[in-house]
């Protein structure tokens, strides 16, 4: 065998085992990548690394119709990016990978009667090599590689080589996505449990601790109205404010335990839960009748609006002996317009009375910026409006 022969194959069979070593620390490398984004990024630098090409792209197509709908560039700069202007959506030579799903290699792009040209200002591209990556099943995406940097067209070891790396990439994207919705699932079971933890103990407050201090403050109410003593029963009244104060915070850590009452649900259905547990509380006939796009508008206050339709309807409960109560919320001028109703006894809005509740729901209604007025009349029920800006 001449010795240039001898010398040329030795050459050729160095570059192979060469280029089988890059694929294998290829994947190595694409392996121990569990980040989508890293993955995806990684790839294309492999691609470019292995074949000799100057640039590199990953074309990402989208799930329901063949469109490149993410474009992962090497070797252009972000000034190139910014000059070329909008990344290519599938036209030309990458749309005909897309539809044949098959390697393709072409000597000179600009040469081929199916290439669609290339934008102002794009460096200058000549050799083209391409292949489909597959990831669980599907065709993922597309890897495309120009400019061969030490030839003036890549080779067929290049495609093989290519092929190969594309093989590796699917199984990379694979194990990325897999990751990535284990990983996902395992927050959602972590929320789950702490959701449930947080349902049972507030639970056990409200059924348990609540319905407790609600009996002692009956109790009271009932011993203060058999005493004929002023004075004991001024004190009576004091502790029972007390229970109600503290039956109130009970209620405030309940709503930030159990956030269940709103998970999930618009405002409008919050309330609409919160009425019928009231409803089935007190016996007392509670209809909701909501202005959904008022309720949308509301939607990152809507927690405190329930706590203060709660608090409304606790007093209707505790104070009012009334036989149906109506929770409105509409729209009004400049704003939305929250009404609780009842035909409940009624009271003097004009006479203080700390045990009404009425200083705790002007205070919150004022922290959300709105106002409040209050409409009774003795034997003929009562009427709260809070006017809220939207």
């Amino acid at each position: 065998m001449p010795d240039d022969t001898a010398k040329a194959l030795a050459r050729t069979t160095a570059a192979s085992d060469a280029r089988a070593g890059m694929l294998i620390e290829a994947g190595l490398a694409l392996a121990s990548e569990l980040d989508l984004d890293a993955v995806l990024d990684r790839i294309v630098e492999l691609a470019v690394a292995i074949t000799g090409a100057r640039y590199g792209a990953l074309g990402v197509l989208g799930e329901d119709r063949p469109r490149i709908e993410r474009f992962i560039t090497h070797g252009v700069t972000a000034e190139q990016r910014a000059a070329i202007g909008d990344p290519p959506v599938g036209h030309g030579i990458l749309g005909l990978l897309i539809r044949e799903r098959r390697p393709m290699r072409i000597p000179e792009i600009g040469a081929d009667p199916r290439s669609a040209g290339f934008p102002p200002n794009h460096p200058p591209m000549h050799s083209f090599l391409g292949a489909p990556v597959k990831a669980l099943g599907q065709i993922f995406g597309n890897i495309y590689l120009t400019e061969k940097q030490d030839a003036a067209e890549f080779t067929e070891d290049d495609e093989q080589a290519l092929v190969v790396l594309a093989t590796q990439a699917g199984v990379a994207i694979e194990n990325a996505r897999l990751y990535e919705e284990t990983r996902r699932h395992q927050e959602e079971l972590a929320r789950l449990e702490l959701l449930e933890e947080r349902e049972r103990i507030a639970k056990e407050l409200h059924d348990g601790v609540i319905q407790a201090l609600f009996a002692v403050g009956m109790g009271l109410q009932g011993t203060a109205a058999m005493t004929s003593d002023a004075e004991i029963a001024r004190r009576i009244e004091n502790a029972t404010e007390e229970v109600d104060r503290a039956i109130r915070d009970l209620r405030n850590y309940i709503f930030g335990l159990r956030p269940g009452i709103l998970a999930d649900r618009q405002l409008g259905q919050a309330l609409q839960q919160l009425a019928a547990e009231f409803q089935e509380r007190t016996d007392v006939l509670t209809i909701v009748d909501v202005d959904g796009a008022v309720a949308a508008e509301l939607a990152s206050r809507a927690a405190d609006v329930v706590q203060l339709v709660r608090e409304a309807l606790s007093n209707v409960g505790r104070h009012a002996d009334a036989t149906s109560c109506r929770v409105s919320l509409r729209r009004s001028d400049g704003g939305a317009e929250l009404e609780i109703d009842d035909d409940g006894r009624g009271f003097d809005p004009a006479t203080p009375s700390s045990g009404m509740g009425m200083g705790n729901l002007r205070a919150r209604i004022s922290s959300l910026g709105g106002e409040l007025s209050i409409e009774s009349v003795a034997g003929e029920g009562t009427t709260i409006i809070a006017l809220l800006p939207l």
